[in-house]
Order: structure tokens, then C-alpha cells, then sequence
């Protein structure tokens, strides 16, 4: 049986969050979509069977608590732009304690690779050390600390999942999208970073029957687990099969520190992007074999076919 019988999707509307509903849909177990905005929360699930809608602010322990009522399981996927990054740590901070609270058992978070820092190795596994040298990195890693500490600690069965980049249907974030946009827009695509460095992206549909099956598992908590891409791949080769699958030839212009500097005296967000530069010059590539044994089957999409497939859904009507 089971274990998971009803659902808190924090941060719902995201990508992640949405594949993650989608997933519980087709299984039949219920799920509460939780986000800030309710006309979004409306957008995405107004149609789910299975969904809830609750709009809540989780910075508030007496609306996380709301959001957490009567439900076994929270997965976390609440993304936040660069500047707010700072924030991760009191929102899961408030989580644990909503939970904890409401009587939740488990917490999935889902997370990135920031947490590891600059790679030592050619492949990176969960037993790589964690010692990131940026802020972004040292609150991501903070945040799954909580995690991590609060099942230690028994106040409730925690796991962390790392990926990598992502693409796909209703990834609106990310370097990987501005791609797509270009490309179907006709226009120059800017990368941050070197185009030729080995790169690594997961298909968004395929992270939800991966996380479900690991949060169903009691024995896999107390764990982080990576869950990586198909391939490392060189961000020329990925620019220049999305421009092929737009019916465009490749238009792309690198990025390099200098410009990005100067261009973060006018944009926040561009200035936050600098100290994650590392990532382009010298990419952490997901070593994921710990997870895969444990799941055997993993579907990863091809990148042809999730290039293929997201230029389908971006073409459709909105």
C-alpha cells in the first residue's frame, strides 16, 4: 500500500510543482496545490479532479500551518528569483515547523546542485563534499540541512533531491528557456558562460515519477538523491538542436564575465548571476547511479525529444 495518500505541493505553480501535480493526478491521490497567487493556483489546476486549491503565504507558520492540515506528505518546489535567495532558509525553517505542527510525516525537498560548490571530480554523488563558495550555494545548502537535521532529529521523515538545469512544458525559469524563446522568436540567443563546456539538463516531466516513487519508499529518507540528465551535453550542441527543432539555424552569443559585470550595474538579477558563473566554467554533472539503483527503470528523455516536445507546447495558443 501506499504510504502517500494526500498531498501539499508547495510552490505548485512552478515547473517542478506542476509535473509533480500532473503525476499525483494520474495516480488518483489527492493533492492541495499551494502558492501565493490563487488565480495562478486556478490556471494551472482548476480542471485536477484530484487538486485542492489553497493560495497561502508559507513565510507565515499560521497559513503554512493551513496548508499543511491533514495531509502525510509536503513536497517543497518553492522557487524564488536570485535576489530572494536569502530566503530559503527561514521558508523551510517555517515549514519544518508547520509540519511539524500539523502532524505531517514526511518532507520532500526538491533541490539543486548549488549546495555542492565547485566540482571535484568529473561527476559529482551525493557523497561529494558540500562547500559552496556563494551565497546562493551556502543558502541551498542551509535549506536542505534543516531537512536533513529535522528527520535526524525525528520531528519528521525529510529528503532532499538534487537536479540539475531543467527544460521543458512550463519551465519559465532558466538559461534553457531564453533559448527556446529566441529561437522561436528569430532572434540571437544570449548564454551565460562558455558554450563548449560539458553542460547537463533534465526533462521536467520525467522528475515527478522519479521523486514519487523515492517519497513512497520509507527506507530512502534521511538521504539526499541526485537524479540527473540523460548526458552531459556542450551548450553549442543544445542551442544548436533547438534552433534546428524551431526550423531556424543556430544564432547565439556567449556571455563572458566582463560583459556580465558591466551588465549587472543595471539589472539585479544579472548582477545576482555572476557568482553562479562557476556552474558554466566548470559544471557540476550529476552522478546519479545511487538513485537509479535503486529505481531501475528511470525514464530520461532524449534531449531531441524534450526539444522537440517543448517547442510543441510553447507553439501552442496561450
Amino acid at each position: 500500500m501506499n504510504p502517500i495518500q494526500k498531498v501539499a505541493i508547495f510552490g505548485a505553480a512552478g515547473a517542478i510543482g506542476r509535473v509533480v501535480a500532473s503525476e499525483l493526478e494520474r495516480r488518483g491521490i489527492a493533492f492541495r496545490a499551494v502558492g501565493r497567487s490563487r488565480a495562478r493556483l486556478d490556471r494551472a489546476f482548476g480542471k485536477f479532479a484530484q487538486a485542492e486549491i489553497f493560495n497561502a503565504d508559507i513565510s507565515d507558520l499560521r497559513s503554512a500551518g493551513a496548508a499543511a492540515r491533514e495531509v502525510d506528505t509536503i513536497v517543497y518546489c518553492v522557487g524564488l528569483p536570485y535576489p530572494a535567495h536569502y530566503r530559503h532558509p527561514a521558508l523551510m525553517r517555517t515549514t519544518i515547523e508547520a509540519a511539524a505542527a500539523m502532524h505531517v510525516e514526511r518532507i520532500v525537498l526538491v533541490s539543486s546542485v548549488y549546495g555542492y560548490g565547485v566540482p571535484r571530480t568529473s561527476r559529482v554523488a551525493e557523497t561529494h563534499p558540500r562547500q559552496p563558495e556563494t551565497r546562493k550555494g551556502q543558502f541551498r545548502k542551509e535549506q536542505e540541512d534543516l531537512v536533513l537535521d529535522a528527520h535526524k532529529n525525528g520531528r519528521i521523515q525529510g529528503m532532499v533531491m538534487r537536479l540539475p538545469d531543467f527544460y521543458g512544458p512550463g519551465a519559465e525559469q532558466g538559461f534553457a528557456t531564453l533559448v527556446f524563446t529566441a529561437a522561436l522568436a528569430g532572434k540571437t540567443a544570449n548564454w551565460i558562460g562558455p558554450v563548449t563546456a560539458p553542460h547537463e539538463f533534465i526533462y521536467v516531466p520525467d522528475v515527478a515519477p522519479a521523486l514519487l516513487h523515492l517519497a513512497g519508499s520509507p527506507e530512502c529518507y534521511g538521504e539526499a538523491w541526485n537524479f540527473g540528465g540523460p548526458a552531459p551535453i556542450a551548450p553549442v550542441d543544445f542551442i544548436s538542436r533547438i534552433y534546428r527543432a524551431a526550423g531556424r539555424g543556430p544564432k547565439y552569443r556567449s556571455v563572458g564575465r566582463g560583459v556580465l559585470k558591466i551588465l549587472g550595474w543595471f539589472s539585479p538579477d544579472l548582477r545576482e548571476v555572476s557568482e553562479m558563473m562557476y556552474l558554466q566554467e566548470t559544471p557540476v554533472i550529476l552522478d546519479d547511479a545511487k538513485l537509479l539503483a535503486k529505481l531501475g527503470d528511470v525514464r530520461k528523455t532524449p534531449y531531441d525529444e524534450g526539444i522537440r516536445k517543448t517547442i510543441e507546447f510553447l507553439r501552442l495558443p496561450s
